[in-house]
């Protein structure tokens, strides 16, 4: 799978759970905008690009 691919689908399951964040932050009182999203959505991407190589290299082994 390209790079690219796996960050669309990222994409898709941050957006999955977006709403779910947007109001566990209002909550606590943090307004959720799509300009200090992007610092997260680029850290969600780095967790699971590592957890799909994780994924990948257990599945090898088996």
């Amino acid at each position: 799978m390209q790079n690219n691919d796996k960050t669309m689908e990222f994409m898709q399951i941050a957006m999955k759970y977006l709403p779910e964040a947007q109001q566990q932050l209002e909550t606590a009182g943090i307004e959720l905008t799509m300009d200090n999203l992007q610092p997260f959505f680029t850290l969600f991407t780095k967790v699971m690009n590592e957890a799909y190589e994780l994924g990948k290299a257990d599945a090898a082994k088996e």
